[in-house]
């Protein structure tokens, strides 16, 4: 049987599927905005079925639909067990994308801002999140990485992570402050998967789903959901899950149709046959 929970940072515990915000604001980050109506009723139905750890940042919107202000709206006062995590490091272009990176001297504001916008006195969990939209980049974190480990020491910070980047930089990173989470794309590092696993780090692909142009492999997740009576999307979140104990998935949607569609892979057991089908 899956474990459905995760003691975040050993002290937070959390449903392993949970939410990512992105797509409340937006269908792309170029893309024009959603009615914030539609972003307000799915941060309602999600936490209603059971969604105790919402992913968000800063930097999802598009021009005055922002995630983080949708998260203050529909959800406070919030509940007690809700764990909201936010990333910051990329900044906003002229274009409205977040295609520039903060130096270390702006984190502090970023973090700030992300605590006015989502209302909150203490963000449970900051990601420093590193480069752009490819594969992480090798250059050292060490210093943007030290001022979010002030920031924690100070109370602004319950716990730290680490997104899109490598093993050194996730080595990095652990010689200045505890990281209780990485956030990279997919799971396809299984070495880094493996030392979060032996640690008690979660391990928190984004993009679950296929984003960012990277399709899910349709025929094969289709005939294990055929054989399971479910959907291409269930059994790609529920093959996540069920690589390790410290994978979170963090599936996001501005529909409630795709909402209580993901949300139904918690109820999916997939068997070592299926998943052996699943890898190839």
């Amino acid at each position: 049987m899956t474990i459905k929970t995760f003691s975040l940072g050993g002290d937070l515990t959390i449903n392993r599927l949970g939410f990512g915000a992105m797509r409340l604001a937006m269908g792309t980050f170029d893309g024009p905005p959603r009615a914030p109506e539609n972003g307000i009723a799915v941060l309602r139905r999600a936490v209603e079925l059971g969604v105790n750890h919402i992913d968000t940042a800063g930097f999802y919107g598009r021009g005055e639909v922002r995630a983080n202000e949708l998260i203050r709206t529909a959800l406070t006062p919030y509940r007690d067990d809700l764990v909201i995590a936010t990333k910051v490091g990329p900044m906003l272009g002229p274009d409205g994308v977040p295609s520039e990176q903060a130096t270390p001297d702006q984190l502090r504001g970023l973090v700030e801002s992300d605590l006015r916008s989502l209302g909150l006195d203490r963000l449970d969990l900051a990601y420093l999140r590193v480069g752009g939209m490819t594969g992480p980049g090798g250059e050292s974190i060490a210093e943007r990485f030290a001022v979010l480990a002030e920031l924690r020491e100070e109370g602004l910070i319950r716990h730290l992570g680490v997104s899109n980047v490598d093993a050194v930089q996730f080595a990095e990173a652990r010689t200045i402050a505890p990281v209780a989470a990485v956030q990279n794309q997919h799971a396809g590092d299984m070495g880094l998967l493996a030392e979060c696993a032996e640690a008690g780090i979660a391990y928190v692909p984004y993009f679950p789903l296929g984003g960012g142009g990277n399709p899910l492999d349709a025929e094969r997740l289709g005939k294990v959901a055929v054989r399971l009576g479910a959907t291409t999307a269930q059994v790609q979140i529920a093959s996540l899950l069920a690589m390790s104990p410290s994978v979170l998935a963090i599936p996001g949607t501005g529909s409630l149709d795709h909402l209580e569609e993901n949300l139904g892979a918690d109820d999916l057991s997939l068997s070592d046959e299926d998943m052996s089908q699943l890898r190839g």
